[in-house]
């Protein structure tokens, strides 16, 4: 298949790309100008600079792919100005998928968040991870970005309504290797390696390695059912931060932190990195955004993705030591 990718020298879509170069399949990769391409590094691909706001160019470069992966979005828990986010994300989705079906693509999957997903419910006191079918609405989408993705996933799916092609996936937390930004995820096991990490909240991820949500792309291509929703995810992934960090230390040999930061302290100093953001202009160390969503375990169930469309799973230890490799193989830890 000829597959077009939008985000391609983002975590995900690297990845996503190698493994389409793997598989056989010709990939067309769209980067912004001035993106950082290390994670397309070694790869065949034909690159097209471009943007998701552009229709135009859009259509042009969709002419003769087969697939469209739309995976380019923009991730930011502060701004000073969230516009810009909106109209990549829910303005963006629209155009790169309108393209899509006006080049003919028989497939167009559109890279969401568990974040769109409900939260896990407590019964009998045990967190029971959610999947697909919980009951979520606009009003719980507690940042800019969850708001974002939450309004492209709805412009998705009315456009399967009108007959588009459209598959959704929810990728949880992936970890791996090509994470060149890094992500926030990411960004987690770096300042473990470099012994910036001295204490934890008590909040939990589903950890996935991200070979496995590149091939989900592949799968729900391959065998997705239009208009439906497939978390990429680990079924043995829903560890606590405590948990992961204790994986990490047997990885490495460091030390886990010990000590745990009471929510509500994380909450007053992020609000009083907020602030002093609010003066600088520059990105607070702690954005409220993700303190208040690391008050709960997003924990989450991918029996469907397993089920329906063959979800590889690799065990998150491997995910969090091929991270561990790839970040000190390219110069993330401090000798």
């Amino acid at each position: 298949m000829k597959c077009f990718v939008t985000g391609a020298s983002g975590f995900i879509g690297a990845n996503l790309v190698h493994e389409l170069v793997t598989r056989g399949h010709q990939v067309r990769a769209l980067v912004r100008t001035g993106s950082d391409v290390r994670g397309l590094a070694g790869v065949d691909c034909e690159r097209v600079t471009g943007d998701v706001s552009d229709r135009a160019a859009l259509r042009n470069a969709l002419q003769g792919c087969d697939w469209c992966f739309h995976v380019a979005a923009s991730y930011h828990l502060w701004l000073r100005d969230y516009k810009p986010m909106y109209a990549a994300n829910v303005e963006g989705t629209g155009n790169v998928i309108e393209a899509a079906a006006s080049a003919g693509c028989s497939r167009i999957v559109y890279t969401s968040t568990v974040g769109c997903i409900g939260l896990p419910q407590e019964r009998n006191g045990e967190l029971i991870p959610t999947d697909e079918t919980a009951p979520v609405a606009e009003a719980q989408m507690s940042n800019h970005y969850k708001r974002s993705k939450w309004q492209a996933e709805r412009v998705a799916m009315e456009m399967v309504r009108k007959a588009f092609p459209v598959v959704i996936v929810n990728p949880s937390a992936p970890v791996g290797p090509r994470d060149v930004k890094p992500t926030p995820t990411g960004q987690v096991i770096v300042d473990f390696l470099n012994r910036k990490m001295p204490a934890y909240l008590d909040t939990g991820l589903n950890w996935v390695h991200v070979r496995d949500v590149a091939i989900g792309h592949i799968l729900a291509a391959e065998r997705g059912c239009i208009g439906e929703r497939y978390i990429l995810g680990n079924a043995d992934g829903n560890w606590t931060m405590k948990q992961a960090f204790d994986v990490l230390a047997e990885i490495t040999g460091l030390p886990a932190p010990k000590f745990r930061v009471p929510y509500s302290i994380a909450l007053a100093a992020a609000y009083a990195y907020e602030a002093l953001s609010a003066v600088t202009g520059k990105p607070p160390k702690a954005p409220l955004a993700g303190v208040r969503m690391a008050k709960y375990k997003m924990f989450f169930n991918p029996a469907k993705a397993i089920r329906e469309l063959g979800l590889p799973q690799t065990p998150p230890k491997q995910a969090l030591a091929d991270a561990v490799d790839w970040f000190r193989a390219n110069g993330y830890v401090k000798k």
